[in-house]
């Protein structure tokens, strides 16, 4: 069972190969959210501190039942904390906010403050800065293993080539129709692991035709095909939803898609146009 599953992070910590995104589930909501998916068997759970939800999401691994230690937790450093004193008191912020012990995974969200995305400007220093906290709570055991998110190769580079400790992580966007292979290479040259975010491309590729027809060759859901997609490629998938049933259906991911059919799905005519998601940065640079 996919649930059961877990990739080897580089330093050693295991990570489940399936989680719970909580992007867009409000704070008083995502609580129960996280306990609904812990019953289902779900052990790996994302936020960030730019969702405005971590305190419920402390809430709901507090209080889901299952042992702290059978949980793997993992919040991003907000995007525009760029210096070293900022980072260290944000990291602190998340475990107070979140009322944990300890995080088993941290990320600086993106390279850029989300108002200078997909510029020129890749604030070099400014993350080595921030990278730089991270490393100090990972070797003060508040955070077990430490990572980045939408990072591009030489944004990662700049970590690898400059850091004391390497990323373990690199959290992107990736889907069928939209999968940087490139990327994900460079990634996994170097050792860290992906992590796909908007597995299902933020629901804009339910009513692609082809992809539509590979998943019922199979029997199954788009959203099940399309996580199943990322898993193969050897990426961890991070599907959102508050909604139990989608949980429940999310996880149900136990069977192998050809190498023809992956073949036909990662070739599937690129989205340009994410809906009413265009507005976010991540999406609006795809267009």
């Amino acid at each position: 069972m996919i649930l059961q599953e877990t990739y080897t992070l580089p330093n050693g910590v295991a990570i489940p190969k399936l989680g719970l995104g909580t992007w867009m589930i409000d704070d008083d909501k995502v609580a129960e959210a996280v306990v609904e998916a812990v019953k289902l068997g779900y052990r790996h759970i994302d936020t960030a501190q730019a969702y405005g939800n971590e305190r419920g999401v402390g809430e709901g691994v507090r209080n889901c039942g299952v042992a702290r230690d059978e949980l793997f937790v993992q919040t991003k450093l907000d995007a525009g904390i760029k210096s070293y004193d900022e980072a260290k008191a944000a990291i602190q912020g998340s475990l107070e906010t979140m009322g944990l012990d300890y995080i088993d995974l941290m990320i600086i969200h993106s390279p850029q403050p989300w108002e200078h995305f997909d510029t020129n400007e890749r604030f070099f220093e400014g993350n080595l800065e921030a990278w730089r906290a991270l490393e100090d709570a990972y070797e003060a055991g508040v955070v077990r293993s430490i990572g980045v998110s939408n990072f591009e190769m030489q944004d990662l580079a700049n970590l690898i080539e400059n850091a004391k400790v390497k990323p373990m992580v690199d959290q992107i966007l990736a889907h069928v129709s939209n999968t940087p292979f490139a990327l994900i290479d460079y990634i996994k040259e170097q050792g860290l692991l992906a992590e796909a975010y908007s597995p299902i491309g933020h629901g804009k590729i339910l009513d692609n035709p082809e992809i539509a027809a590979i998943a019922e060759k199979y029997g199954v859901s788009v959203p099940q095909l399309s996580i199943r997609y990322v898993l193969q490629l050897g990426l961890a998938a991070l599907p959102k939803t508050g909604n139990p049933a989608h949980m429940k259906s999310n996880a149900d991911v136990d069977f192998e898609i050809s190498e023809a059919d992956m073949e036909a799905l990662k070739n599937v005519e690129t989205i340009k146009d994410y809906g009413d998601a265009s507005v976010f940065p991540v999406y609006a640079k795809q267009a």
